[in-house]
């Protein structure tokens, strides 16, 4: 990786819940999960399932940052490596008006009897805090703005040099949010756009708080993005389905993530 690359490395793309088999071999089973590098800095976007997938050893500790506290997201983080090594330190930020309310939520997921142990339990250093509405992890900027989901969620902008990326997880599109995301998402580099649903049937989930592919292409028109990578795909959603949907896509740039895909900007 170059001295002014982000590299952004797909750990789990799959929404709401964990599946397997060989119908998902191609663009995976493991739920939200997302890795973005700059120099020597490591932002991990989400904790679901995939983050069994990423590494535990960096050269600086990791930032890990929640969209929000739903489960499909938050559910890699018990059994994450990193978090059993002795001395270890993770910061993790997530939606919150304080810190305690922070360490609150987590512990609703992970202690008994939901869990065997609170995560202040294991050896590493886990050390939990609410986000703020803008973060310097390095030379690496996170700015958030609030999304359109059930309980709240949000959209991430990261930002290295003059290059960004945009993280617009479980998101639904309005009118109004939708044009404030779209300025938020001005000329990123890469959106990452919640697209569970196809144009045919989101009115069927409308209230659930996800998005389609047809929006993520105007949203990646509006706001001029270089390239748009769909993500949250919905459980029922096979590899030959997925590829469906990415062949009906009408814009290049534009394709639906693949777990274990890595990409350099």
């Amino acid at each position: 990786m170059g001295g002014t690359d982000i590299r952004l490395t797909v750990f789990g793309a799959r929404g709401s819940i964990a599946v397997g088999g060989s119908e998902y071999n191609e663009f995976g089973g493991s739920t939200s999960c997302y890795m973005v590098q700059a120099e020597q800095e490591t932002v991990i976007l989400d904790a679901g399932s995939g983050l069994l997938h990423a590494p535990t050893e960096f050269a600086k500790p990791p930032v890990i940052v929640l969209s929000h506290w739903h489960v499909d997201h938050l559910v890699g983080l018990g059994m994450y490596g990193r978090l059993a090594q002795a001395g270890a330190i993770t910061r993790l930020f997530g939606p919150a008006g304080d810190d305690d309310e922070a360490a609150a939520r987590l512990r609703g997921m992970y202690a008994p009897p939901y869990w065997p142990l609170e995560l202040t339990e294991y050896a590493g250093d886990l050390r939990v805090h609410a986000m703020p509405a803008a973060l310097r992890v390095g030379p690496l900027l996170i700015e958030a703005m609030e999304g359109n989901h059930p309980g709240g969620c949000l959209v991430y902008r990261l930002s290295y040099g003059n290059k960004s990326v945009v993280y617009a997880t479980d998101y639904e599109h309005e009118p109004a949010s939708f044009m404030r995301l779209a300025d938020f998402a001005q000329d990123a580099d890469l959106l990452l756009y919640d697209a569970q649903y196809c144009n045919k049937n989101h009115a069927r989930y409308r209230g659930f708080g996800h998005s389609t592919d047809g929006k993520g292409v105007e949203l990646m028109r509006l706001s001029h993005a270089k390239r748009l990578l769909l993500i949250h795909h919905d459980p029922q959603s096979t590899d030959e389905a997925l590829r469906r949907r990415e062949e009906r896509l009408s814009c290049d740039g534009a394709r639906f993530a693949r777990e274990g895909e890595v990409i350099v900007l």
